[in-house]
């Protein structure tokens, strides 16, 4: 960490991604235009979904007034993503008496001031970039085509329920039947 004239200071945090769901960059293949020569109408945006892999860690030179707010931009622009930052939270990760303990940042946190307090030992202070699970959906956090993939993902899933079910009540009555036809005399 260096000190600055004005009192404020500069340092490195590492933050460790565990991102579940793939996030969304925009997509470098050109898709076919409308017509020969144009480029896409205004407003329609290519976009390609991956995973990152397990383990990403990155390093951030951030001031001692970054807040976490920010440092979550830094790193969705580092990756080029361009999902909603709502989407996602910063998590400090500590460790006492072998036990793992995860508390999700505040917007204002500042992590820089967080690190320096905790000292430089990583079982101490750590932190991790995760999806933002408040357990209440922000659904203006997502766009109309990811809304519309949610929509036929639950729709396939109530269909394969259904589809189990209905196996699973046929096989139960046709054993009642074969049970019933073994008790009723010829």
């Amino acid at each position: 960490m260096s000190l600055n004239k004005d009192g404020s200071y500069t340092g490195f945090i590492k933050v460790q991604l565990k991102l579940v769901r793939p996030v969304s960059v925009p997509s470098t293949k050109r898709g076919p235009s409308l017509q020969a020569g144009r480029p896409h109408p205004q407003g329609v945006k290519r976009r390609t979904s991956f995973y990152l892999p397990k383990g990403t860690v990155k390093h951030l030179h951030i001031f001692s007034h970054t807040r976490a707010s920010e440092v979550i931009d830094a790193l969705l622009r580092k990756f080029t993503v361009i999902d909603n930052p709502r989407k996602f939270a910063l998590f400090e990760r500590s460790e006492k008496d072998e036990q793992v303990y995860l508390r999700k940042l505040g917007d204002e946190e500042q992590p820089l001031r967080l690190r320096l307090l905790a000292g430089p030992s990583e079982k101490v202070l750590s932190f991790i970039l995760k999806e933002n699970e408040t357990g209440e959906v922000n659904w203006d956090a997502f766009t109309l085509p990811e809304l519309h993939n949610f929509l036929l993902i639950l729709q396939r899933e109530e269909e394969e329920h259904v589809r189990r079910l209905r196996h699973r009540y046929a096989r139960c009555r046709q054993k009642m039947q074969e049970a019933l036809a073994a008790l009723t005399p010829g």
